[in-house]
This record gives C-alpha cells, structure tokens and sequence, in this order.
C-alpha cells in the first residue's frame, strides 16, 4: 500500500511516499518550493518584460504569490484573473479589483492566451509531483490515498474578522472531535466555508484514489507526537514556529488548549509568555487577538506543570530556531526560563507534517488504520529496504 502526503506551507512543500512494505524511515521524501513561492519566482522573474499577466486555475496559499501578483497590478502592467484565481487575493472579489486587477470569466479566457503570459494557480500539482518522481523510477500509479495540507483562513462573511472566523471554526472541530485528526477530511466531507481545502480538492478531481485535506499546524503537532521521546509524555505543550503562523497545542486528555500567532509578530521572550499563560490556563482569546494574533482557547482546567521533566516544550517547524536561545536545561534550574524539545519523528523534523498526515489519513479511512498504524508504531516494513522492493 501507497500513499502520497503533501505538507504545503509557506517556504516549502514537504513530501512522503509512505509504502507499507517499507520501514517509514526508508520512503521516500521531497522537500520543495512552495507553490506560492513557485509563482512568485515566476512573476518576479516576468515583471522587467512588462507582459500583461493571466492568472487562471484555483484559490491558492498568497503571501509571497500575493506580494508578487500586486507588484504586477502596481506598476501599472495589466493583470487579468479568473474569479476563482482571483479569491488568492481577497474572497470578496470587489477588492481584488480596486487593486487594479480585471476579473474575467472563464469564457473569456481562450481569447486572452495569446496576447498574455498565463499561469494556472493551485497549491497541489499532483502531475508534477507524479512527473518528479516518475523521473527517479518511482510510480504513482498505484496510490491508495493522497494526503494534503494547507493552512486555511477560512471564507469569512463581509465585516468578519478572518482571523476570529478561523478561530471558531477550530472551536468547532475541537468541539466535535477533541482530537488532532478533527482537522483532516475526505474531499467529499470538506466544510463549505473552508474554501482553500476545497480548492485543493478542485484542483484533484481526477485523482483515481481518495484524497483526504488536513489543516497544516495540526497535521504538524501530530507529526511531531510520533518523536519516540515525545511519545512518552501523556501531557505535553507542541508548538510548531511556521513562517507564517506559530501554533501551540496543549495536548492531555485531548485537546485541552491552543494559540495561533503570526511568526512575524512575536519574539521568543513573547512567546515563551504566551506558553506560560497556556499551560497555567490564564491565557485568553482577547491576548493573542488584541496582539495581532489569531487567538486563543483553552479548554481543560488542569494547568500543566513546567520543570518536572526534562524538557518544558516540544518545538516542530521551519522557523524553530526562534527556540534556540533558550538554556538547555530545565526550566526549574535557569531563572524559569523554558526549555525545549526539538522533535525529530522518524529522524526528519521537516515531514513531521507529513507524518500526521498519514495519521489523519487512518482515522479518515478507517480500512486504512491498520496497516498504516502498523508502520507508525514499527512494526510495519518488516525491516525491508527499496531494492527489495522498488516503488
């Protein structure tokens, strides 16, 4: 059995090819631009030509493909977008406008390719994925399952915060499945309101397997539980430093609480603070909110003790380096200071994504856990190697 796994943020795309008939250690993994990166390289590298831009295809992850698609509009070069490409921007298309920027419909597209530079908008390709790997000898062919994350705001109703939007909504999922798998679905089961998820799905309608969408922070913190020292600790703190977004769970009798930042907006002394405050239970939305943050929630009111082991703090992420200024001893013996756990599941810190991923993906297709859970726990792969059995 095969699955792909596609963990899609803001820097890379991280990739696993887990095969049940491999030790997790051996499948084979990408790490990647992002595709917003991908399209902003492209964009950037068109801008000094002057072409008139048409971008088609699919609400896709902005920042730096938002940046560099306004960098277009702004020097006064003619941007055309389709209304789905066009929700990268802004999901109320009035605005994307008033950025100078025409929204056309897909009619009218046919007509414009010849006289444009055109680029199709999507955060997961999967025929380009297919082509890499085909490219090293390795199938897609025969998948059981693919599995992608992306972060998703959320389509937030006119004068709505997206960054409150976001927020209950994952009340919601917390709500209605205190797990980290509450953020996984099968593409036929995906919210209305989350659009970006819905997107990848759009964009994969072809696929000849399931696809199963994840929520990209969850799918780290869940990774990261499979660190065979992590794993040990029935309550513990997860915080996964993104480049966009830093997010921490406080994990014991499921879910008992949770923040998200913008990395940008935060220094590790905030940080470290905002954690203190999670795991002792006084943290509140209004602190994280007022902070230019997404928010917070907190649920169970059993505060969580630092310095009685020997570490305070598991870190995952790209931008985990913010942790490493801190003292790497306990928190109980240097001045109350936090000490980390950076989280190495399977040796690669950087598919942890991928991992949870793969873990969602056994609770979403239950005919799948057994195998798959088989291969997370070590007793899958039956010590094999890919020349025994090439992919």
């Amino acid at each position: 059995m095969k699955i792909l796994t596609v963990d899609i943020g803001t820097g890379t795309q991280d990739i696993y090819l887990y095969d049940s008939n491999l030790d997790i250690e051996n499948g084979f993994k990408l790490v990647l631009p992002s595709p917003t990166m991908m399209i902003h390289r492209r964009l950037k590298q068109s801008l000094p030509s002057r072409r008139p831009i048409l971008l088609t295809g699919h609400q896709m992850g902005g920042g730096p493909s938002a940046w560099a698609i306004e960098e277009y509009a702004h020097a006064g070069i003619p941007v055309y977008m389709t209304p789905s490409a066009a929700t990268t921007l802004n999901d109320e298309l009035d605005k994307v406008e008033k950025l100078g920027i025409k929204i056309i419909g897909e009619d009218e597209v046919e007509g414009l390719r010849s006289k444009v530079e055109s680029l199709e908008l999507k955060d997961f390709d999967f025929e380009l994925i297919s082509k890499t790997f085909k490219d090293y000898g390795v199938s897609l062919d025969d998948l059981s399952a693919i599995a992608v994350a992306v972060f998703d705001h959320g389509n937030a109703p006119a004068g709505v915060s997206d960054r409150q939007f976001r927020f209950d909504y994952l009340d919601e999922r917390i709500k209605s499945k205190n797990s980290l798998s509450s953020f996984a679905f099968l593409s036929s089961d995906i919210p209305k309101i989350m659009t970006r998820l819905q997107s990848v799905a759009d964009s994969s309608h072809e696929l000849l397997c399931p696809l199963v969408v994840m929520d990209t922070a969850p799918a780290a913190v869940l990774g990261a539980n499979f660190d065979p020292v992590v794993a040990k600790r029935e309550r513990k703190i997860i915080v996964n430093v993104g480049n966009f977004h830093t997010l921490a769970f406080r994990l014991g009798d499921g879910i008992e609480g949770v923040f998200e930042h913008h990395t940008g907006e935060i220094d590790l002394p905030k940080l470290e603070r905002y954690i203190r405050a999670l795991a002792d239970g006084s943290l509140r939305h209004q602190d994280i909110f007022d902070d230019m943050g997404h928010g917070a929630l907190v649920y169970g009111t059993n505060p969580f003790e630092f310095g009685k082991d020997e570490f305070d703090v598991v870190v995952t992420g790209p931008r985990r380096s913010m942790f490493a200024t801190m003292d790497s001893r306990p928190s109980s013996v240097v001045n109350g200071r936090l000490h980390p756990y950076f989280a190495v599941p399977f040796g690669d810190m950087m598919i942890a994504g991928c991992f949870g991923l793969l873990a969602a993906t056994a609770d979403v297709l239950p005919e799948l856990r057994e195998t798959i859970y088989a291969s997370l726990n070590g007793k899958g792969g039956r010590g094999t190697t890919p020349w025994d059995n090439p992919a």
